[in-house]
């Protein structure tokens, strides 16, 4: 059996709309298990990803399943996307890892994620080194981030509930309890962080230097 399905490639990251097919694995207690597989038109690469379904008994007589859950079996990786190439990559690593960890451990992922955020807060935002709470109100003080920005960012605090959790901010690797969506809520900020902070200035700096050539041919001063 199987069905048709839109869904984006995670080894070359096409979009795509195409057949999938699925394998019955296991029913018991807990639902009928399944392997959907699907092929990329575009590179080839086969996609398994692991579903639970439950019966859901009509109010009328009759039975449909519904899905319960889905876990990514190959390629081992993220639905996210890649690591832009201008994020420096000491960070690039940390994000991609608390990616690859999201969908086996939220709360690995939640760390690492925190970790990442307090590196990049120090580094290019060169907030004093302190605990998380209080570098993100550093960086909010300063006014250097548009205000869509820094109303995600407080959010990190509120959605991971810093105040219930406080070694989330003292210690922000350490692998603690997490609310629903934190994990996935810090790597949003994350990207839109690291487009902010190196992506929109390396774009600006190329439009810029591809300018200044077009000036120097036509025998003007560049740019101030």
């Amino acid at each position: 059996m199987g069905g048709i399905k839109k869904t984006q490639c995670p080894h070359c990251r096409t979009a795509f709309v195409g057949a999938t097919q699925e394998l019955p694995v296991q029913s018991n207690g807990a639902g009928i298990w399944e392997v959907e597989r699907m092929i990329c038109p575009a590179c080839d690469g086969f996609i398994l990803e692991l579903t639970r379904k439950e019966i859901v008994h009509l109010p009328g007589g009759g039975a449909t399943t519904a899905e319960r859950e889905r876990r990514m079996l190959w390629p081992k990786g993220t639905q996210r996307p890649p690591v832009p190439v201008e994020v420096p990559s000491d960070l690039a690593v940390d994000y991609a890892e608390a990616c690859l960890s999201l969908a086996d451990s939220p709360k690995a992922a939640a760390a690492l994620a925190r970790g990442c955020l307090q590196h990049l807060l120090r580094t290019a935002a060169r907030v004093k080194p302190g605990n998380l709470a209080n570098e993100i109100q550093e960086v909010l003080d300063s006014k250097q981030l548009p205000s869509y920005l820094a109303e995600s960012i407080d959010a990190v605090r509120n959605i991971g509930n810093f105040a219930a959790h406080p070694t989330k901010s003292t210690t922000s690797g350490a692998i603690v309890a997490v609310e629903p969506g934190e994990a996935e809520w810090t790597l949003d900020v994350l990207e839109s962080l690291f487009d902010f902070y190196f992506v929109g200035p390396a774009k600006a700096q190329a439009k810029k230097a591809a300018l200044d050539a077009k000036l120097k041919d036509a025998g003007k001063p560049p740019v101030k």
